[in-house]
């Protein structure tokens, strides 16, 4: 029986298997429950939408004036010749404790910080736009052949494999968005086996929604010569706004 700290712990490997810090054994436990688990297949590619943006670069602040100031002042550089001997920098309690006082400070920010959960606030979802979307592409036995979640604010998508079914040698699966009363469209190759990331042109971007669909057909391994599903289709799922993390 799994006690909810048990699962707690379980969703967490999923998070350590998209930050790539599992070792060897463990991840490829968890790349055999995302082929084969719906449910596993979500939370990796949850996983990856919460911590994407963690990898964005953070933009250079500089100090504010004032604080060059405060630092030129306390360390007393623009005091005049004393014709007594000149107090070495090193001796000088006052700038001791004032650096010691500033440690401090910066110390406790940095604990508050780490320590203090942060809170992001959530705007009513009536007035947020939606910037994640999924879908569950399932095949036409019922079960999961892969999962995808769009990020509409970075134009990407990653398409996460639950449990695809087998092709034959020398075909492989290829990625279509289906506009409502309209022709399919190439989204690119997906992989069976580990999760693929593909970007997602402004064409494509305009015509997200949950009037259009995703759908999977088996294709030469460099993709539909004419531009059209050429193959079966083998998987096909509606799109939605991702569920809150």
């Amino acid at each position: 029986m799994n006690t909810p700290a048990d699962e707690g712990n379980h969703n967490l490997r999923y998070a350590e298997y998209v930050l790539g810090v599992l070792d060897a054994d463990a991840r490829a436990e968890v790349a055999h429950e995302v082929r084969t688990s719906g449910e596993a297949a979500t939370a990796v590619a949850l996983w990856q939408r919460r911590l994407q943006p963690l990898a964005e670069e953070i933009a250079e602040a500089a100090p504010a004036p004032y604080v060059w100031a405060r630092i030129h002042d306390a360390l007393q550089l623009d005091a005049p010749p004393r014709s007594t001997p000149r107090q070495r920098l090193w001796d000088n309690l006052a700038l001791w404790h004032w650096l010691g006082l500033g440690a401090s400070a910066v110390a406790v920010a940095l604990l508050l910080a780490v320590a203090l959960p942060r809170r992001v606030p959530v705007p009513p979802p009536t007035t947020a736009a939606v910037t994640y979307m999924a879908s569950t592409i399932k095949q036409g036995n019922g079960t999961t052949g892969w999962t995808a979640t769009m990020d509409l604010q970075h134009a990407r998508m990653v398409v996460v494999p639950a449990t695809p079914a087998t092709l034959a040698k020398g075909r492989a699966p290829e990625l279509w968005l289906i506009p409502a009363g309209q022709k399919p469209i190439a989204v690119g190759m997906i992989s069976r086996d580990q999760p693929t990331t593909l970007a997602l042109a402004p064409v494509l971007l305009a015509r997200l929604g949950p009037t259009a669909a995703l759908a999977v057909s088996v294709e030469p391994p460099g993709g539909s010569p004419t531009g059209q599903p050429t193959g079966p289709v083998i998987a096909k799922g509606a799109i939605g706004a991702a569920p809150e993390a």
